[in-house]
């Protein structure tokens, strides 16, 4: 017994009619898709780099549109019962080769279909149990990673903390240092100053009485030889 005809499936359908494309290409795509869940058909869809995955997806999108919107379906309850693509018009067009022949050129076209309808309650039930477990999963990772980034920026701010009370200790050290140096080179300077102005009086008198006494006698010198 053969199974129910394509335009007699049940479910909610989206139709894209002569789409410049063949139907063989389109049919590499929709194979990845049939039987899957809405979500997952889209996260396939977004990671295939085929030009037919991006029409196949906009195609999806407008089934899921259909089914909530006209026949009251939850978005998240659909997967694609059925998705094939028919071939289209072909345009022949012929392009000039040797010896006055002529080459055919066929642009192929087809015309994609997806339909979705709403997963039995046994399958369902699977899938929620499956979503809710992989959102635990992936729960789990952001907290292990959040804990993971706060205790690295935690053992970044203790590091950071201990290099500036060091580099604090190290300034403070430089400043004593300092200061002890320059009391130092005070305490020098006091004390030969002090050393400058204990020199006694009686000393600097009689240096000054001897350049006097020298002085004189040159003087007198000078006058002798003047006289003779």
């Amino acid at each position: 017994m053969t199974g129910p005809k394509t335009n007699e499936r049940e479910g909610t359908r989206a139709t894209l009619r002569g789409y410049h494309m063949s139907a063989s290409k389109a049919r590499v795509v929709l194979n990845l898709i049939r039987n899957e869940d809405v979500t997952t058909a889209r996260e396939i869809l977004a990671g295939t780099t085929r030009e037919a995955a991006d029409v196949i997806g906009k195609v999806l999108a407008s089934a899921v549109a259909n089914a909530v919107n006209n026949d009251r379906l939850a978005a998240d309850e659909l997967f694609v019962s059925a998705a094939y693509a028919d071939e289209g018009v072909t345009m022949k067009r012929f392009t000039p080769r040797a010896r006055g022949r002529a080459g055919k050129i066929r642009k192929r076209s087809c015309h994609i279909t997806v339909i979705v309808s709403r997963l039995d309650d046994d399958r369902l039930e699977v899938l929620r149990s499956a979503r809710n477990a992989q959102a635990a999963v992936s729960r789990t990772r952001r907290v292990a990673s959040s804990r993971r980034r706060a205790d690295q920026q935690a053992s970044l701010n203790k590091r950071e903390n201990a290099a500036e009370e060091a580099e604090n200790e190290l300034i403070e050290t430089d400043v004593v240092e300092t200061e002890a140096v320059e009391a130092e080179a005070v305490e020098t300077e006091t004390v030969e100053t002090e050393d400058h102005n204990d020199v006694a009086p009686s000393d600097v008198d009689e240096t000054t009485v001897e350049l006097d006494s020298t002085d004189q006698t040159v003087s007198e010198d000078t006058t002798e030889e003047t006289d003779k």
